[in-house]
This record gives C-alpha cells, sequence and structure tokens, in this order.
C-alpha cells in the first residue's frame, strides 16, 4: 500500500489542478493498397518488419516495450473506431460546424493508443506519471473528445459531446487544457503541437535523468503526438523536430496522419516533399504503415517498434483517407472543415453499417472501455507504492522531485534573489538577470531554460550546470540554436508538464516576432514560461532598426494572461523574477537593456509587485505640480528630470510603472495614491511606441517616446537625435506651468 505521503502527493496534484481549472532504414509495414489512388510521390520501400518482443503485462517499472493487452476481438475494435468516428461526425453535424474528416480517418490509431498502448488514469487526469498525448492537428479535436468520453473521462460526457462549440462548453471547437481535463496542451494553430510534445518529452528525459536510480524508476512515460499535413507544412515543426532528433528524445512517438489533403484540396499542390526522408536527416527513426484505415496489427507494430528505439525519436507516417467512410466525400478537401451534411451521414451510416442513433455508443463497446477506470486506478496506486518506497531510500531527490511535481516552493525561496542599494555598481539589466537566474537555480528545483544561440548576449547561462544534451540529460542548460518558434513552444511543452517545472527562453526583444504564435499559446494556455528578452530598445546602439523593437512592448501588453515587465535596475528585475517565479498560469515577459544602468534610489523587489508605484516624491497631500512615469532605462531620465524641476521650485512625483499588468491588479485606493485623479499634469517616457501611454498620462498628459523605426548610431546619439532626452521631460512638464 501506498505511503500517506505518496497518496497526498496525488490527491494534492489533483485537487491543485481541478480547483485552478542518423540514420536508421525506414521501416515499412506493406498492407493491400488503400481504395484510393496512390500518390505519385508516395514511394515505395523495402521492409519487412523485424521480429519484435512480446508484449509483456505492464508492472510498476514499466520498461520500453510495455504495453496493455491488445484486444483481440476484432469486432469490438471495429465498433469501437466506428464509435469514434460516428461520436465526431454526430457532434459536428449537430453544430453545423467543425472537422469530421481528421476523426474518421485518424481513429483507428488513436483508438489502439487509448485502448491498448496508453497508461492513464481517467479519474486522475493529472497523474504525474501517465503517458501524455497531444493532438498536434488540434482541428480534429472531437477525435480526442470521443476518446476521453469513451476513457470514462468525468471531464467529457454526453451531454458535453452534444454541446461541442458550444458557449461554456468542455468541448471547444480546438483542444484547450485549460477548460477540459485530459487535454494536454492546447493546440490549433498548426505546428505548435508537435512543438509542445516535444518540450513534454524532454522534461520527461530531464526528470528521468535527475531522479530515476538502477532499483528504482519514478519517471518513465512517453509522449504520443498525432500531426497532419498542414503542421509538417508549418515550420516551427521542423524547428522542434530537428531539436527532438539531436536530443535524441526516444519516448517521443509521433504519427502522422498522410491523408494528403488540406483546405484547398491535394496536398500535391504545394507540398511534394519527401516527409520520411526529412525525418530520417533530422534524426528520427522513421516507420511507415501503409494501410492506416484498417491495419490495425501493422499500427500495433510499429507502435512495440517504436518503442525499441530509445535513442532517438520515432515518426510513424500513417496513410490514412480522411473522411474514412464517407461515400462521397471521403478523399476530398469538403470533409476536411465542414458537416458531412444530413444525407451523407445518413449515406455514412449505412456505408459503415452503424444503425445507432446519433451519440449512441454501443454496450459492448461502453462495457469493453469501462476497463480503463480500474485499470488506470490501479496503475496510479503502483505508482504511488513505488514512489513511497523510492522516498524512503531517497529522501532528498523525492523531496525534489515532489517540488516539481506539486509546483511548491521551498519557504523562503525568494530570499535567494539578489538586492541592491544606490551605491551598488551599475550594470545592463541583462546581466542583473543573469544574477536572479543563477540565484533561482540554486533553490528551485524544477528551473531550466536557455537561449536561441544567444546565451552570451542574453546572458542567461546557468553556472552551475552543464548543457542538457543526448548524453547529459540531467543538466539545466538549453541550447535551442537558431530557433525562436520552436523554443518557445518547447517551452510551453515543459511548463505543462508539471506545475513546478519553470523553462525560461531568450532571445533579442525584436525576435520575439519569430515566435509570438508561441508567446500567445503560453497566455492562452496558462503556460508560465519566463521570457527573457534582451537589447530591449534603441539602447542596443549600433545594431539598428533591424535590431530596435519599437512596437513590441505595447503588442504585449495589448495581449491578455501576459507580464509585459521592464524593469530599471536591479531590484526591479529581482521583483520581476519573484512574480514571474510564482505566476505559474501566467507567463512573464521581461524586456532588459544592453546598456548599462545605475541602481536607482527608491526602486523595491516589494514595489514591482503593486506594478507601478512612486520612487521619489517632495509633494504633500497626494498633489504634486507633475507626476513623472518612465521604464527601464528611461526611469532614470524621468528621475534626473524631477531633480532639475525640483531645484525651480516644483513638487514632483517619479513613478516607475514597469508593469502594467500588475497594476492594473490593484485595489482603486491604491491605484489612487499613486496616479491622483486630481493631477493631470502627467508626462510619461519611453523609448518605445507611445502607443497606450494615454491610459496612463489621460488626455491632457504627454508622452515622451519613439513612433518610427531607429536607426544606426552609438546608443547615446540615438537618445539625443530621437529626443529621449532629460530636456525633453523638462520641458514636456513646463507646458503644465
Amino acid at each position: 500500500m501506498a505511503s500517506t505521503s505518496s497518496l497526498a502527493l496525488s490527491q494534492a496534484l489533483l485537487a491543485r489542478a481541478i480547483s485552478s481549472h542518423h540514420g536508421s532504414d525506414q521501416r515499412v509495414f506493406s498492407l493491400p493498397s488503400l481504395s484510393r489512388a496512390s500518390s505519385s510521390r508516395r514511394r515505395s520501400s523495402n521492409a519487412a518488419a523485424s521480429k519484435l518482443r512480446s508484449i509483456r503485462p505492464l508492472v510498476v517499472r514499466a520498461a520500453a516495450v510495455d504495453t496493455l493487452e491488445p484486444t483481440t476481438d476484432a469486432s469490438i475494435v471495429d465498433k469501437s473506431v466506428n464509435t469514434i468516428r460516428f461520436l465526431a461526425i454526430d457532434a459536428v453535424e449537430k453544430a453545423k460546424s467543425g472537422h469530421p474528416g481528421l476523426p474518421m480517418g485518424c481513429a483507428p490509431m488513436a483508438h489502439i493508443l487509448y485502448d491498448e498502448v496508453m497508461r492513464y488514469n481517467p479519474k486522475n487526469p493529472y497523474w504525474f506519471n501517465r503517458d501524455r498525448f497531444v493532438l498536434s492537428a488540434g482541428h480534429g479535436c472531437m477525435l480526442l473528445y470521443a476518446l476521453l468520453h469513451l476513457a470514462g473521462y468525468d471531464s467529457v460526457l454526453e451531454e458535453d459531446l452534444k454541446s461541442f462549440r458550444q458557449w461554456g462548453s468542455k468541448t471547444p471547437g480546438h483542444p484547450e487544457n485549460f477548460e477540459t481535463p485530459g487535454i494536454e496542451v492546447t493546440t490549433g494553430p498548426l505546428g505548435q503541437g508537435i512543438a509542445n510534445a516535444v518540450g513534454l518529452a524532454l522534461a520527461e528525459k530531464h526528470l528521468a535523468a535527475r531522479f530515476n536510480k538502477p532499483d528504482a524508476e519514478v519517471v518513465d512515460h512517453y509522449t504520443y503526438v498525432i500531426l497532419g499535413d498542414g503542421c509538417q507544412m508549418e515550420g516551427i515543426s521542423n524547428e522542434a523536430a530537428s531539436l527532438a532528433g539531436h536530443w535524441g528524445l526516444g519516448k517521443l512517438i509521433a504519427f502522422y496522419d498522410d491523408n494528403h489533403i488540406s483546405i484547398d484540396g491535394d496536398t500535391e499542390i504545394a507540398f511534394t516533399e519527401n516527409v520520411d526522408q526529412r525525418f530520417e536527416a533530422l534524426g528520427w527513426h522513421v516507420i511507415w504503415v501503409k494501410n492506416g484505415n484498417t491495419g490495425y496489427d501493422e499500427i500495433r507494430a510499429a507502435i512495440k517498434e517504436a518503442k525499441t528505439v530509445t535513442d532517438k525519436p520515432t515518426l510513424i507516417k500513417v496513410t490514412t483517407t480522411i473522411g474514412y467512410g464517407s461515400p462521397n466525400k471521403a478523399n476530398s478537401y469538403s470533409v476536411h472543415g465542414a458537416a458531412l451534411g444530413e444525407k451523407e451521414v445518413e449515406a455514412t451510416r449505412n456505408n459503415l453499417g452503424w444503425p445507432y442513433e446519433p451519440f449512441k455508443v454501443p454496450d459492448e463497446v461502453k462495457s469493453h472501455w469501462s476497463r480503463h477506470t480500474p485499470e488506470g486506478s490501479a496503475l496510479e496506486s503502483d505508482w504511488n507504492a513505488a514512489f513511497a518506497a523510492y522516498e524512503k531510500k531517497y529522501p532528498e531527490e523525492a523531496a525534489e522531485l515532489k517540488s516539481i511535481i506539486t509546483g511548491e516552493l521551498s519557504t523562503g525561496w525568494e530570499k535567494a534573489l539578489p538586492t541592491y542599494t544606490p551605491e551598488s555598481p551599475g550594470d545592463a539589466t541583462r546581466n542583473l538577470s543573469q544574477q536572479c537566474l543563477n540565484a533561482l537555480a540554486k533553490v528551485v528545483p524544477g528551473f531550466l531554460g536557455g537561449s536561441a544561440d544567444l546565451a552570451s548576449s542574453n546572458m542567461t547561462l546557468l553556472k552551475a550546470f552543464g548543457d542538457f544534451q543526448k548524453a547529459t540529460p540531467e543538466e539545466r542548460n538549453l541550447r535551442f540554436g537558431v530557433r525562436e518558434h520552436g523554443m518557445g513552444a518547447i517551452c510551453n511543452g515543459i511548463a505543462l508538464h508539471s506545475p513546478g517545472l519553470i523553462p525560461y527562453c531568450a532571445t533579442f526583444f525584436v525576435f520575439t516576432d519569430y515566435m509570438r504564435g508561441a508567446m500567445r499559446i503560453s497566455a492562452l494556455s496558462e503556460a508560465g514560461v519566463i521570457y527573457v528578452m534582451t537589447h530591449d530598445s534603441i539602447g542596443l546602439g549600433e545594431d539598428g532598426p533591424t535590431h530596435q523593437p519599437v512596437e513590441h512592448l505595447a503588442s504585449f501588453r495589448a495581449m491578455p494572461n501576459t507580464l509585459m515587465f521592464r524593469p530599471a535596475d536591479g531590484n526591479e528585475t529581482a521583483g520581476a523574477y519573484k512574480i514571474a517565479v510564482t505566476k505559474r498560469k501566467t507567463p512573464s515577459i521581461l524586456a532588459l537593456s544592453r546598456q548599462k544602468l545605475p541602481q536607482l534610489p527608491g526602486t523595491s523587489i516589494e514595489g514591482v509587485e503593486k506594478g507601478g508605484y512612486t520612487i521619489s516624491d517632495n509633494s504633500s497631500g497626494n498633489k504634486p505640480d507633475v507626476i513623472l512615469v518612465g521604464t527601464g532605462s528611461e526611469l532614470e531620465i524621468a528621475a534626473q528630470a524631477a531633480e532639475v524641476l525640483r531645484k525651480e521650485g516644483k513638487t514632483v512625483r517619479v513613478v516607475s510603472f514597469v508593469c502594467w499588468e500588475l497594476f492594473d491588479e490593484q485595489s482603486d485606493e491604491y491605484k489612487e495614491s499613486v496616479l491622483p485623479s486630481g493631477v493631470s499634469a502627467r508626462v510619461s517616457i519611453e523609448a518605445a511606441s507611445t502607443f497606450g501611454w494615454g491610459k496612463i498620462v489621460g488626455g491632457s498628459g504627454k508622452s515622451i517616446g519613439i513612433n518610427s523605426f531607429g536607426a544606426s548610431a552609438p546608443a547615446p546619439l540615438l537618445y539625443k537625435e530621437f529626443g529621449i532626452t532629460v530636456e525633453a521631460v523638462v520641458d514636456a512638464a513646463k507646458s503644465f506651468f
């Protein structure tokens, strides 16, 4: 029996989640050709699968080839597969909206995965050692909802299927992890899911390397993903797949739904590359199942072979027919993104011999799938027992792993963050950031990350650790190469693997343009990634406008569920990290300077928690003559301008607006104490677009900024030429007197 502590571990995690709401030969399994014509670009290959090891009963310490016993009753398999198809057909038809084609084509491989291969507990979707599944082709989400329903997840009941794509339902138009327990990541934008899956698999490999012992394996699970032609076309998938191959993520198994249809028609019109050879070149093991429609044994054999390959990820190309079973729409773009229509639904029922009413799960199918609830509970209980034994033998490692599983940080962890005084040496906030990163790595067990080939510029190396590589997966520095988009999405997967994994990633702030899609998914899917973005303004100097961000601060301030920090010095940088670490369901972006900045009087870690706060004020009665507001490197300019004005007898308040979003969360009373409504004389200064500053300074206020692209020149000259100066602030303030 599991110990109280290990049972509590699983129960606490469930409660927390609910409350928050190079070159191996390609293997080909050759079967009779499909009913549809083969594409001319499909290449044949020799091959017969090597003799595979038989499947053993599942045990607590699962070996690489363990799976559940296959279903031997062919009629049950056929009926289960068709149940999945028709639950998707019926839901899309009722909604008059959706994508029935993918679920109809992918039902066989998905059935085998969820019914025979994957390990999970339907009654605790957050059990740590579960296998993870990602539907990268998220438009086919009814496939996943049907699987969760059959497997016994409480999150997808019959009424949820009937409310597909409707307001307030648990079955939205694309999978949303924050909406539906059992969904690992939010997918829809093509290619994001496969990159998330790489992050999930990286997390498993990293944790297994850190915590497993020769006599105790407590981290042992697979990541499975289904992706389609659209995912393959998106560049992010190649970025992520390249890294997966480089890292040797042997527990990542991807199923490529090779149906050759996209919205515009046959993929021949735009996508004719040899995907198999590309993935082999990326360091993947590749298998081709030629009949994904009815070749159940071939799918099973491919999965077994994939599990014997432990030093590289596997791509199983499964050639399917989109909309399989539809007499008039199968293998056409018309079944991709629209309901079949009443007549075609009836024709498909007749074609596949399906006599049941809409949303009906046949009793024998329901009975067959019902075993997953007790089996899943047993799997988790066995793991709890294994963890309890591990905890007795390896208490320190168990405590660290428990922190990562639950997300609970040690008491007083924040005291590790450095603090500064005005007498401390000035420095670029990118350098101060590195001090914070290294301090956090000592006290936060799940802290890891890296840069897109800019570690020496972003200052993101963890000095006490080596590089996460194929042979050293226990290390915590991630080398992403020049792959910003893939980097962001991989970090989303890491963050969503376990609450206590806190990934950070870095590049120049301007290059967030390459990864904005992943950053938006961070915000949407509540993945608390920390984005370390250096070279935050024209202050980077001679590299010029291609590298100088202007509109970026405003754009991220407009993004929901995102914290956009622009710290001015060491205390504010530390304060930003303190918040970023604790905000596990909100991504944080830190815009950091290349140029050296002073440690300003009045800044504090505590002030950052408010988002905007006063750093100096010589007024009384909350009635200054003027309020000067700045962020980042321009807060120093505001402070200097205040001294000029005070010498002329004016009362001046200087406010740091380090994070607008946190200020918005404060009480009306606090906001009034910082920006009194009776004071309309306000000046903001920021070396970026002035867009949005009207919200802070009001209709009568003045905003000093840059509303054009930058230029190539030394930073001090750029500040002078663009009017980001003390003189400009003083003149703007005097316009109110």
